[in-house]
């Protein structure tokens, strides 16, 4: 590796620590989107389970990529100065609440806030890592926040049509979704393009594309089924195709957001010592 002035990708961050961003966020999504279009029965149950496995799935892949694992507990003790902390401060309360609320429904609106709060932690600890030009941006914690409700949005369509469940609004709601994170994601990269040398802006491009695919190709969906008349069993098809598209692309986006876009910015060198010459 060449440390100067131009950038160099990082090499902390890996595969497993993008796996926690994916599952965790995905998961979060979820429990938020199911709570709010009221899924029941058997299909919440599902959904809420399916997030708790994502959540435990994704802390379980930044737990293994710790270089020793038995010391993660330490990761507890600065809950004032690192988000990193208040994720894992968090992650006990929302895995705990969500796994009660299986038996007492009541429970499940104060899994959905903490929920909110681990996704926004998560988005906040990308964005702290202010040497890497393309998660510093400020736009990457909207970005972050609206992929993962859009993820978990995704996975309750990918499911809900199966259980006879899945309003008219929560589908409009799934739309608007998709559209804010496509125009979240189009503002994030057209202030990047002003900033980031040619090798960084080209692995942003390609971490565009989870974003891009994964979000017109299912609202282009959600437009067929809201336009077209259409038989209930293609409406089910589609709508799950759509659900499974925005889960994929966001967290592909997410993926490649982390182990290819992660450029150092580089540094500058105004003055270059020469020797045996006085300044």
């Amino acid at each position: 590796m060449s440390y100067g002035p131009n950038p160099w990708q990082q090499q902390n961050w890996d595969a497993r620590a993008a796996g926690n961003f994916i599952g965790g966020g995905a998961g979060c999504g979820l429990l938020l989107f199911a709570t709010l279009a009221g899924a029941g029965g058997t299909l919440r149950l599902l959904l809420i389970g399916a997030a708790v496995l994502l959540v435990g799935a994704g802390l379980l892949c930044v737990w293994a990529e710790i270089g020793r694992p038995w010391r993660a507990v330490n990761v507890m003790f600065n809950p004032h100065t690192s988000w990193m902390s208040r994720e894992a401060l968090l992650a006990p309360l929302l895995l705990g609440s969500a796994a009660a609320s299986l038996w007492w429904p009541a429970l499940q609106p104060l899994a959905a806030l903490l929920a909110a709060g681990f996704l926004y932690c998560q988005a906040r600890i990308l964005q702290a890592a202010k040497g890497i030009p393309a998660w510093r941006e400020p736009l990457t914690v909207p970005l972050l926040v609206a992929t993962g409700v859009t993820e978990g949005a995704g996975l309750y369509w990918l499911a809900a049509p199966w259980f006879g469940q899945g309003s008219q609004g929560a589908w409009l709601a799934f739309g608007l979704l998709l559209l804010l994170r496509f125009a979240i994601g189009a503002r994030w990269y057209r202030r990047l393009a002003t900033q980031l040398r040619p090798a960084a802006l080209s692995a942003v491009n390609q971490a565009g594309h989870g974003y891009n695919g994964g979000s017109l190709l299912p609202l282009a969906v959600v437009l067929v089924v809201l336009a077209a008349p259409l038989p209930p069993i293609a409406v089910a098809v589609l709508q799950a195709l759509a659900g499974a598209l925005a889960a994929a692309g966001g967290a592909l986006f997410k993926l490649l957001l982390v182990t290819r876009a992660g450029f150092n910015q580089g540094f500058a060198l105004p003055h270059i010592p020469v020797r045996g010459v006085r300044r």
